[in-house]
């Protein structure tokens, strides 16, 4: 999914209010404008096949872990990313975010670009900085190809041994803990000789990375710093059950110390901080964590000092789960009238309005704001979830148009299948609903979709709509070879 500004120019929110209200036509796109996702292709920092790999790996992630499914936070990742991305020495690979719903400490990367975390590192990390300084380190690691590079054996040894580590990764990041981590130390150390050496060099490389792509970034290379004594701290006081990204990222006083020395030497760019707008991503974290006891999550943002905003929009988010649907809208009318800048506040409206079914304001919301945001994906699945309960056939448009430029993000599709059934348009509804499939490890299925896909069609006598099945037959076929691989 490619970065989605979540600010918008300062002032602009009375723009926003001042607007028509009237219900505009969505876009149309032509059928063979509708874009399928491959598994791409690797840039010139990953071979093929590591892409191939990863990008199998991902599917099977996101059929066995819990996903965190949030478009703002997700957005705001993906805004995170793009800004370290210069200057990571990652060249043009092409990453995609995975957020798991797990409130323990953790965050990961995997060959062909995936990036990973948890919903419990925002609850750890206090600061923006704290936490985009996990996110840069990780980039570290792809950037050195520091799966690739474990294998000190021959070239043909290397991809069956990352494959293997890959796969202890898998069930340690959905939940498996110690097994899938043993499981990934014991496939490495098969094959590396002096693997604690190994292991050492390459978190010293990916902190390296990260605190330089930090510092060019804008952020204070010193939070890695504090991250790290945070880290340190909390793994002395879990004695010998310390969170899982702490047994994969040791953090010993030499490397605490080598971090501290080179982030001193470092100057940085033009300063950039976001503190406001991180504390609002929390509270959605927060909330998701304690969402069978949302005081929790405000008392928590009290305790470490969150800022006034951050803890006012939580407070809302509470008072519309609370179905006080009017107030919590005022609440956060109120916050995006002083924080023009950010384009989540009238998208978390919008979405308050769509979850208390309010579908015509919902619409009304999520369009004022694309007017000024047109690619803004939050408020597009917002309007286009609104719509398939007023205009099914411009939730399909829309959705159409979502999938093709996200066209790694399985929900799309889901809501297009739906959207694509409602409207009549059955053969594309089950080519998306197949490829919602494949992307979720489902591939076998996505298959048999592909089968009702095409008889609908043929039904329909979609002459487009046979050619792009037979087409992702074709490319399906490649996928499920891969996870057999994998």
């Amino acid at each position: 999914m490619p970065h989605i500004r979540t600010a918008y120019p300062r002032g602009l929110y009375a723009l926003i209010v001042a607007c028509s209200i009237s219900v505009s036509s969505p876009p149309s796109y032509a059928l063979n404008d509708y874009h399928l996702p491959t598994l791409g292709g690797p840039s010139s920092s990953a071979s093929s096949e590591e892409f191939r790999l990863g990008r199998a790996w991902l599917r099977q992630f996101r059929a066995q872990a819990p996903q965190w499914q949030d478009p703002i936070v997700s957005d705001y990742l993906e805004s995170l990313v793009a800004r370290l991305l210069p200057y990571s020495q990652l060249g043009d690979l092409q990453t995609t975010m995975v957020m798991v719903d797990n409130r323990s400490l953790n965050a990961f990367a995997v060959p062909g670009g995936v990036v990973g975390i948890n919903s419990g590192l925002f609850a750890f990390a206090e600061d923006e900085g704290a936490f985009v300084s996990v996110i840069a380190h990780e980039l570290g690691h792809l950037s050195q190809r520091h799966y690739a590079r474990g294998s000190a054996r021959a070239e043909q040894t290397q991809l069956p041994a990352m494959a293997a580590m890959l796969a202890g990764m898998l069930v340690a990041a959905s939940g498996g803990g110690e097994a899938g981590l043993a499981a990934a130390m014991g496939s490495q150390a098969a094959l590396i000789q002096d693997q604690l050496s190994y292991s050492r060099r390459f978190e010293q490389e990916a902190d390296r990375i990260g605190l330089q792509a930090m510092a060019d970034a804008g952020y204070d290379p010193h939070a890695m710093v504090r991250m790290f004594s945070a880290m340190q701290r909390l793994a002395r006081l879990q004695g010998g059950n310390p969170p899982e990204f702490l047994l994969t990222h040791p953090v010993s006083d030499s490397r605490l110390s080598d971090a501290q020395g080179r982030a001193s030497q470092l100057s940085v760019a033009s300063t950039y901080t976001s503190n406001t707008l991180y504390d609002m991503m929390r509270a959605r974290a927060l909330l998701s964590i304690y969402q069978n006891s949302p005081q929790q999550a405000a008392s928590r943002l009290a305790q470490d000092d969150a800022e006034e905003p951050a803890r006012r929009y939580l407070e809302a988010l509470i008072t519309a789960r609370n179905g006080q649907t009017d107030q919590a809208l005022q609440m956060l009318d109120q916050l995006a009238t002083e924080l023009p800048d950010y384009g989540m506040l009238p998208a978390s409206a919008a979405s308050v309005a769509l979850d208390a079914q309010r579908y015509d304001e919902a619409i009304t919301r999520s369009q004022r704001l694309l007017r000024l945001m047109p690619s803004y994906l939050p408020a597009q699945l917002i309007l286009a979830e609104a719509q398939l309960q007023r205009d099914p056939e411009a939730a399909y448009q829309l959705l159409r148009n979502i999938t093709a430029q996200n066209p790694e993000y399985p929900p799309g599709f889901n809501l297009l299948a739906e959207a694509a059934g409602r409207s009549g348009h059955n053969g594309w509804g089950h080519l998306a609903r197949a490829e919602h499939l494949q992307l979720t490890g489902r591939v076998d299925r996505g298959i048999q979709q592909l089968s009702l896909a095409r008889n609908a069609a043929e039904q329909e006598n979609d002459q487009q709509a046979l050619a792009r099945i037979e087409q992702r037959r074709e490319a399906f076929i490649e996928y499920r070879k891969a996870l057999d691989d994998f």
